[in-house]
């Protein structure tokens, strides 16, 4: 393809680094929608007959090249992550987004594939544990899935608001989850973590391997659980619980938030949050790191490096 022009609002980035993560996944093929949703994402999202979006990628990490006549906030020469949103397109060399995409100056310390990975799987990890089960300093919080790229990022959140963490994944990534701050870990293989007898404040499904129903008994009388994979069960759920019951179900779609954006960057410079990366691919490999990502058994991140750096010899 030709090389992207910037708009007078657009900054051109030379892109370093990204992700291949479930979101695409699923709008290239739906490898993570549920079925009943599969029609509705076809209509409304991603495209009846083919993909809408042509150059997938969400995450992004690199240097701007150009800037429009218009831009303020960065100039020619910035080292950037964030997102390109949900016009995608971070899979490949040179990329466009608006000045007020939620976009900032990467901090010196980071590596390019840490700095690819941490807007999409962060955000949503935030979203869920803040801004849906209002976590607070003592709080009790199981996460399933805790050693997949939300799921590592939700425990050392967790950690960071002074909750008291259970996660739940499997037996290999044990330790690895111990490290990030879980105060207990569960191996699925091994033991059901309903038959712990312990409660929580918060569950959180990171990967859409429990449910409502069967978690409820681990719930505290005014629990929450936090779906990140919804199907029609989960929704008519949402619904039910906010009106009738002290255990409630809640869930919805992560935002973009250039405040969420800083404040994550703010807890990697004080050592409190640290991307886990479990393989990167050059871009002439992304067939293979798609296959890899739709086994469903990554640990962390999946990083496609667009540019060669001396990072990449490091992972």
């Amino acid at each position: 393809m030709e090389k992207p022009y910037p708009e007078d609002n657009q900054v051109l980035i030379k892109v370093f680094a990204t992700t291949v993560t479930s979101t695409d996944c699923n709008v290239r093929n739906f490898t993570f929608v549920p079925g009943l949703f599969q029609i509705p994402a076809r209509l409304f999202m991603f495209g009846v007959f083919k993909p809408r979006i042509n150059i997938l990628g969400i995450d992004l990490a690199g240097e701007i090249e150009a800037v429009g006549r218009n831009v303020k906030r960065f100039k020619e020469g910035d080292q950037v992550f964030g997102t390109p949103g949900m016009a995608f397109g971070a899979h490949a060399e040179y990329t466009c987004v608006p000045e007020d995409a939620v976009l900032t100056k990467k901090a010196a310390s980071m590596t390019w594939p840490e700095a690819a990975s941490i807007f999409l799987a962060a955000s949503t990890a935030l979203f869920f544990l803040r801004d849906k089960g209002n976590i607070r300093a003592g709080h009790k919080i199981l996460i399933y899935g805790a050693s997949g790229a939300i799921g590592t990022y939700a425990v050392q959140l967790a950690k960071h608001f002074g909750a008291e963490i259970t996660g739940v994944c499997s037996g290999v990534n044990l330790e690895m989850v111990k490290s990030l701050g879980a105060d207990k870990v569960i191996d699925y293989t091994k033991e059901d973590y309903t038959d712990s007898g312990e409660s929580y404040d918060l569950i959180l499904d990171t990967v859409g391997k429990t449910s409502f129903s069967h978690c409820k008994k681990s719930l505290k009388q005014k629990g929450v659980f936090l779906p990140v994979v919804m199907n029609l069960t989960e929704l008519v759920q949402i619904v039910w619980t906010s009106m009738i019951g002290g255990k409630k179900v809640r869930g919805g779609v992560a935002g973009e938030s250039l405040e969420d954006l800083e404040f994550f960057k703010d807890l990697f410079e004080k050592g409190e949050l640290k991307p886990v990366i479990d393989r990167c691919y050059p871009l002439k490999q992304a067939v293979d790191a798609f296959k890899y990502v739709e086994t469903g058994h990554k640990k962390g991140n999946v990083v496609l490096m667009v540019e060669q750096t001396e990072d990449v010899t490091t992972w």
